[in-house]
């Protein structure tokens, strides 16, 4: 697989890396034999770089990780985690004492003695503008505690905030074919910077993937039902912040150009492959087929002019209005 680098961390890693909510909760239920086998499907297809959080499963996610690391030792895998959506959503939780306590509880999960990449987890805004946050995460880096920081953001205005710190190594941010905001000045900014671009929601929550319609339901527990209208966290979490009837029929305005060698979600994963300043895109996946098909995006030849223009095109017709001004 091709490699990308995190400059900041002096790390490269496969351009298409896995996203492991889906392991922990949120998703409907996956078994901890299912999780397992997508990590192992996805590694044996090349995958070097596994992002999670404290807050998935409320640790599951990451006891899952540190299973299958410690099962597959020599693994030279980058595991980046992330931390402080476990307790209210107020500027003074994000303290050293608290960064200490959070990551001591990921190190513990994981088996790792000094966390890949720690980031935080779509903090208040103000987090971002607190010089006391970021010389708390410089603080772990000199304990190592951690190899390196980043963060992850709602809002392009967060992430470019965020890519001014000298010591931020990575910016998480929510990048597709609904959500093509970042690429005006975060990615080139981030480019600039040396930051590593972490694309996250790539198929706008299964949404790119083609295979919903207006019939399809989803488990109480999975949050395209329970979150569909922001009920829980921010709404842009949950198909990318469309409106459901709206990211179908960009759907089907975009299916005719896959043809028969792709699908819609190889499709959608390849646009964000081809977007210069990208590090690594997290799809997610419940399965293990999900997990190969994801990866083997990364063989397919990159789109055609023609195709990114019809992106860009049904993006400005059909979605900009609901969601450009919104992050």
């Amino acid at each position: 697989m091709e490699q990308r680098s995190f400059d900041r961390l002096g790390r490269h890693v496969g351009i298409v890396g896995l996203g492991a909510w889906q392991l922990g909760a949120d998703w409907g239920e996956v078994s901890a034999d299912e999780a397992l086998d997508v990590l192992a499907a996805a590694v044996a297809a090349g995958v070097t770089f596994l992002d999670t959080a404290d807050v998935y499963g409320d640790g599951r996610s990451e006891q899952l990780i540190g299973r299958f690391l410690r099962e597959h030792p020599g693994h030279g895998l980058t595991v980046a985690t992330k931390m402080g959506r476990r307790v209210p959503q107020t500027p003074e939780a994000y303290t050293l004492d608290n960064f200490r306590a959070w990551t001591d509880r990921s190190r513990a999960n994981l088996g790792m003695d000094t966390l890949d990449l720690v980031q935080l987890h779509c903090p208040p805004s103000a987090v971002f503008a607190d010089d006391r946050v970021f010389d708390a995460l410089d603080t772990l880096v000199a304990e190592e505690r951690v190899a390196g920081y980043g963060v992850s953001v709602e809002t392009c205005d967060q992430a470019l905030t965020a890519i001014a710190r000298p010591g931020v190594a990575s910016v998480q941010i929510i990048l597709n074919a609904v959500r093509l905001k970042p690429l005006e000045r975060v990615l080139p900014a981030a480019a600039a910077a040396g930051v590593g671009i972490i694309a996250r929601v790539p198929l706008a929550s299964g949404l790119l993937s083609g295979r919903y319609d207006e019939h399809t339901t989803f488990p109480a527990d999975d949050h395209r039902t329970f979150n569909r209208h922001g009920e829980s966290f921010d709404v842009g979490e949950t198909f990318s912040g469309v409106d459901y009837d709206l990211g179908l029929a960009a759907v089907r305005r975009l299916a005719p150009l896959v043809g028969a060698d792709r699908t819609m979600a190889q499709f959608a994963l390849r646009w964000i492959l081809d977007q210069p300043g990208v590090t690594v895109v997290i799809p997610g996946a419940r399965n293990a087929e999900q997990a190969r098909r994801n990866a083997a995006a990364v063989d397919l030849p990159p789109l055609t002019e023609v195709e990114l223009t019809a992106v860009r095109a049904t993006y400005d017709e059909l979605i900009r209005p609901q969601v450009h001004d919104r992050w």
